[in-house]
């Protein structure tokens, strides 16, 4: 290899440690967001449910632009684990492939295996992360534009 792509190569490893620790958060934030998810599910089953939305239109007041913009700050972690964890997941795939191939081309099949342990490890955590934080992000959402409805119809009723 050349100076430049040995270079490369090397910046490249130093992302692994900070990809997996953001793959492992991702994956922790994701069960956070389920848990909160299935007992607010249960809570609504149940209708003990108080709605967060309600709660600070009564408080803040504002137009249903402002109401859409809690919303929006309300789902935004949802959303980034949902984009960002399988592109942390490819990443942290493709970063060891390389020490990976250069074990394979001398024979270190030790070297191939730990490298593709840490690579499909990561991957897939990365995808369940993804998949949970958008099933939770799907219903939730539907869950808080049906309440900012609710309330845009009881202010046009008090008109």
């Amino acid at each position: 290899m050349n100076w430049l792509e040995l270079t490369m190569f090397e910046i490249s490893r130093l992302f692994l440690t900070p990809v997996l620790i953001l793959i492992m958060i991702a994956f922790i934030y994701a069960f956070f967001a389920l848990g909160g998810f299935l007992l607010e599910s249960f809570a609504r089953a149940r209708g003990k449910h108080r709605s967060e939305l309600a709660a600070y239109y009564r408080r803040h007041g504002g137009s249903s632009d402002d109401l859409e913009l809690w919303i929006l700050r309300r789902l935004e972690a949802l959303r980034i684990t949902t984009r960002s964890a399988p592109m942390l997941g490819l990443v942290a795939t493709m970063i060891p492939m390389g020490p990976a191939l250069l074990a394979l081309s001398t024979n270190q099949t030790d070297g191939v295996g730990e490298n593709l342990v840490i690579a499909f490890a990561a991957v897939i955590l990365a995808l369940l992360s993804a998949s949970i934080a958008f099933a939770v992000l799907i219903v939730r959402r539907r869950w808080l534009l049906t309440e900012l409805r609710q309330i845009e119809r009881k202010r046009e009723e008090a008109l």
